[in-house]
């Protein structure tokens, strides 16, 4: 098992949710966490639930679908720790309105901006650090969705997470030269604050039913501690009580 003490990660998305678990997750195994984010105020939340060390945390508010803005912020990273081994795109959202009749075309072009030229974004900025480092690894968050269609997820999102899929192989197929590893672990239904933007209220019983971000935390830890001569390139996780 590959250990992950003095290692260097950058979490995007890492104000609530599912960032949050993986950031307190690799934190806790001993890496040192950049927050990425687009509110302050929650990734400071994120901050104190690491329980880290000062030195071991940066908290970098930006919009992953602002490419200049994420460039600085990896840069900042990189620079501050002298390296980043891992990865993790995590940032996403979605929209109410989600079948191809209904959605606006703004909506549209802001969920595949957050949930894959976003990964891009982040994706690019860090490919130098993760060359040197190595043994490099980025863990893209995806979704059931982007495995097999779901009228739930909605067209944009699918259509986004579809895309992590791909993405995801190119890396393995473009970077594997330079010790690169890329995953795309694949959520069911997690119970974070995007499903407020669902069509219909998640009714308290079903939250409690399907996956905690903890969940995913601990599919992404198993993925980072692969030692270099070992590849995940897709894992899937979902609820037992999930049916699509």
């Amino acid at each position: 098992m590959r250990s992950l003490a003095g290692k260097v990660a950058v979490v995007t998305g890492a104000g609530s949710g599912i960032g949050r678990a993986v950031a307190v997750a690799l934190s806790r195994a001993g890496c040192r966490v950049a927050l990425l984010g687009r509110r302050r105020e929650l990734l400071e939340e994120s901050r104190a639930a690491l329980e880290a060390p000062a030195g071991d945390v940066l908290v970098l508010p930006v919009d992953v679908a602002d490419r200049d803005a994420v460039d600085r912020a990896v840069a900042q990273a990189g620079a501050t720790w002298s390296s980043i081994d891992v990865l993790v795109n995590n940032a996403g959202t979605n929209t109410p309105k989600r079948a191809l009749e209904d959605i606006h075309p703004e909506d549209w072009d802001q969920v595949i901006a957050v949930n894959l030229t976003g990964l891009f974004n982040a994706t690019r900025a860090a490919l130098p650090w993760l060359r040197r480092a190595g043994d490099g690894q980025v863990i893209n968050i995806g979704s059931t969705s982007g495995v097999r269609a779901a009228r739930l997820a909605g067209i944009a999102y699918a259509s986004s997470k579809h895309g992590v899929v791909g993405f995801t192989a190119m890396i393995n197929l473009e970077e594997k030269r330079h010790g690169i590893r890329a995953t795309a672990i694949h959520p069911g239904e997690v119970d974070t604050p995007i499903l407020e933007k669902r069509p219909t209220p998640v009714s308290a019983e079903r939250r409690q039913a399907i996956l905690r971000p903890e969940d995913v935390a601990e599919a992404v830890l198993f993925v980072a501690t692969r030692p270099p001569s070992v590849n995940v390139p897709s894992l899937m996780i979902e609820p037992t009580s999930q049916d699509f």
